[in-house]
């Protein structure tokens, strides 16, 4: 059968021919093959092991935020003394006396798990799962998201409602350019760990909160491989390339599945095939937005792919109004 032992038509009814989709597979072969020498890593740098903490619950919350604080603070002075002024600098400002970090590992690429509001009183919890390029040199537009939306959240809930928002960085991403943000191993190796991450959301906020995951980018693709029998209530797929799956049924979640892309996100563009390659399967499959994968579309305005949780937008509106559970008032095109 070739380099393609199959391949899947996930484009929303519309038919292409046999030519169409073997130039798109050749794309996505050729993303896999040609670009990972692009994706080389900085040197390491060095950082301690992450803080050793006691299990999460309501009680220990403020003392795992502490040593995680002074984890990045020992960081901050690693990365100091080996040159690195940049990644200091980044390790320091998170470990400043205001910052509540429910997880944090400098080493490498770096981690990041940051609260915003009151975790173990919040009524609604929001989880930001990045896609590509996010790393501790780049956290700072994925925390001005969280920012963006908890601010929203905080002006829009009604009188007594609390929110919190979990920036979640809590795996390596892939790199834009790299044979990695093709396929779907980097989210197998994450989905784990976002499953972990809820576990101990409900254990520090007990079974009251609605939690919605909000999925950006590649991030899809991973709330896609951990989906099954989640216990969240909404996930919210926007400029996605695919989750993996070819329906909202086939993530098998009891949760609420949404999607919604930008009109000037670049996504639009990505061949939704799914190809496997030497045991490695390359693409994502069916279009989030289309209606053969059936999720609840809504409106995202004119932005583009960095733009969804951008102040003032449509999408970031209506991502306000799913994690407080006000599906009535969300817009769809």
């Amino acid at each position: 059968m070739g380099l393609a032992a199959k391949y899947r038509r996930g484009d929303g009814g519309r038919h292409r021919g046999g030519r169409w989709r073997r130039a798109a597979l050749a794309v996505l072969v050729t993303g896999a093959v040609v670009f990972p020498l692009s994706a080389a890593g900085r040197p390491e740098i060095p950082a301690p092991a992450p803080a050793s903490l006691a299990p999460l619950s309501a009680s220990t919350l403020d003392e795992a935020y502490a040593a995680n604080r002074a984890n990045a603070a020992e960081a901050a002075r690693m990365a100091a003394a080996h040159q690195d002024r940049d990644r200091a600098a980044r390790d320091r400002a998170l470990a400043a006396p205001a910052r509540r970090l429910l997880g944090f590992d400098g080493r490498g690429s770096g981690r990041v798990t940051e609260v915003l509001g009151d975790l173990a009183r919040a009524d609604r919890i929001a989880v930001l799962v990045p896609g590509s390029d996010t790393s501790l040199d780049t956290y700072g537009r994925f925390h001005a998201a969280a920012a963006a939306l908890y601010g929203q959240l905080a002006r829009e809930a009604p009188a007594g409602t609390r929110t919190a928002v979990v920036a979640w960085l809590g795996y390596e991403t892939p790199g834009t350019v790299s044979a990695t943000v093709t396929t779907t191993g980097r989210a197998e190796q994450a989905a784990p760990r976002l499953r972990a991450l809820v576990t101990d959301l409900r254990a520090i906020a007990g079974g009251g909160p609605r939690v919605s995951l909000l999925c950006h980018s590649y991030g899809s693709v991973v709330c896609g491989r951990a989906a099954a029998g989640l216990a969240v209530d909404d996930i919210a797929l926007v400029g996605s390339p695919g989750t993996g799956a070819d329906s909202a049924a086939a993530l098998h979640t009891r949760a609420r599945v949404w999607a919604a892309r930008g009109g000037d996100d670049w996504v639009e563009n990505v061949p939704h095939l799914s190809a496997d390659l030497f045991g490695t399967t390359v693409g994502f499959g069916t279009d989030p937005v289309s209606p053969d994968f059936g999720a609840r579309v809504f409106a995202a305005g004119d932005g583009g792919h960095s733009d969804y949780f951008r102040p003032g937008s449509t999408s970031l509106t209506n991502l306000t109004r799913i994690v407080l559970g006000e599906t009535k008032a969300v817009t769809h095109d």
